[in-house]
C-alpha cells in the first residue's frame, strides 16, 4: 500500500540524575564528595532512504521514543548515555511541527540526516556543588526532560518533470514507453492509484525521472478523487508536460480546468516550464493535426502517439530543450 502522509510523536531521551556519593576509603573517614554527573538523553534522528517508498510504517507505530540517560555514579562516574535512534524514511519526507506547521526537515537527498529531537542534559553530580564555604555539598541536580513533539511526514515525489492530465489520457503508457517503469495500464479511468517514477535515458548519456500522477479531474484542489494528494507529488518537479487526449470533444477546455485545478492548490504549479502534448494522433485520420485555439507551431506543443511511438522523438528533443535549457 502506498501511504504518503502521517503523523508520529517523537520522545526524546531524559537526561539521567546527577548521584550523591561521598569518597570512602580505608584511612579516609572524611573523603570529599564524587558523585558523578547524570548521563544525556538519546537524540532522535531521521534519516532519508532510497530504499523506503511509502509512510506505511508510520500508519502503525505512532510514538518513537529514544533510551533516557542514566543516572551518575560514585567515584565522579558519569551515567551512561541514552542512545540515539534514527527514523529511516523515503527521499521526499518533508518533516513538519503538526502544531506550528514549521517545516523541520526536507530530506532531498539519500542518506540525509536531521537531528530532530534533543536528547534532554544530564543532571549535575554533588561534585559539581563542591565549593569553599561547602565541602560537603549533599545536593545534586535532576537531568532535563528530552524534546517532545508531534510531527507530520509528507512525501512527496522527487522528479525532474511531472505528467499531469485527465484519467485515461495515456500517462502511464507514455511513461512505460519512455523508460523501463511498468505502470498498471488499462482502458478505464483511474487505472494509476499512486505516483510512478520513471528513468527516461536521452542521447549523450543524459537522462531525468519523470514522474507519473493520477489523474486529476475537476475539483481536484479540494481534495475530490484525492487530488490533494496526488497534486503535491508534482510541487518539487522541474517542468509539467499536460498530456491532453486529442479526442476529447473540448481539449482546450481540458488544458484550462488543468492549470486551474493546479493554481488554486499551488500558484508556483503553473509557472513552471511546460510542454503541452496531444496524446492518440493515431486515433487521428487528418494530417497535419490541428486543435482549435492552439498554435501548432508553437514549440511547447507536441502531437504525439504514446502507443505507436509516433513524434517521441521529436517530442523528447522540445522536453530536453527546456529541462536542459541552462546546462
Amino acid at each position: 500500500m502506498f501511504v504518503d502522509y502521517a503523523e508520529i510523536e517523537v520522545i526524546a531521551g531524559r537526561g539521567g540524575d546527577g548521584a550523591v556519593s561521598f569518597h570512602r576509603e580505608k584511612y579516609v573517614p572524611r573523603g570529599g564528595p564524587d558523585g558523578g554527573d547524570g548521563g544525556k538523553g538519546g537524540d532522535i534522528y531521521v534519516t532519508a532512504s532510497n530504499n523506503l517508498s511509502t509512510l506505511l510504517d508510520f500508519r502503525y507505530k505512532k510514538i518513537y521514543k529514544a533510551p533516557n540517560g542514566q543516572r551518575g555514579g560514585k567515584n565522579n562516574k558519569t551515567g551512561e548515555s541514552g542512545r540515539s535512534i534514527y527514523i529511516k524514511l523515503p527521499v521526499g519526507t518533508i518533516i513538519a511541527d503538526s502544531i506550528t506547521g514549521h517545516v523541520l526537515a526536507d530530506l532531498a537527498e539519500n542518506e540525509m540526516e536531521v537531528l530532530i529531537a534533543k536528547g534532554g542534559k544530564g543532571g549535575k553530580g554533588n561534585t559539581r556543588f563542591k565549593s569553599p564555604t561547602d565541602q560537603t555539598p549533599r545536593r545534586a541536580e535532576e537531568g532535563r526532560s528530552g524534546e517532545r513533539m508531534k510531527i507530520t511526514l509528507e512525501l512527496k515525489s522527487i522528479a525532474d518533470v511531472g505528467l499531469v492530465g485527465f484519467p485515461n489520457v495515456g500517462k502511464s503508457t507514455l511513461l512505460s514507453r519512455l523508460s523501463a517503469a511498468h505502470p498498471k495500464i488499462a482502458d478505464y479511468p483511474f487505472t494509476t492509484r499512486v505516483p510512478n517514477l520513471g528513468i527516461v535515458p536521452l542521447k549523450g548519456y543524459r537522462s531525468f525521472v519523470m514522474a507519473d500522477i493520477p489523474g486529476l479531474i475537476e475539483g481536484a484542489h479540494k481534495g475530490k478523487g484525492m487530488g490533494t494528494q496526488f497534486l503535491r507529488h508534482i510541487q518539487r518537479t522541474k517542468m509539467l508536460v499536460y498530456l491532453l487526449d486529442i479526442t476529447s470533444p473540448e481539449p482546450v477546455k481540458d488544458l484550462e480546468i488543468l492549470r486551474q485545478e493546479m493554481e488554486s492548490f499551488d500558484k508556483l504549479l503553473v509557472k513552471k516550464p511546460s510542454i503541452t502534448t496531444f496524446n492518440k494522433i493515431d486515433l487521428v485520420s487528418e494530417r497535419p493535426i490541428r486543435v482549435d485555439g492552439f498554435n501548432s507551431g508553437h514549440n511547447s506543443i507536441c502531437y504525439i502517439s504514446a502507443i505507436t511511438g509516433e513524434n517521441i522523438e521529436l517530442f523528447l528533443e522540445s522536453l530536453s530543450g527546456i529541462l536542459f535549457q541552462d546546462v
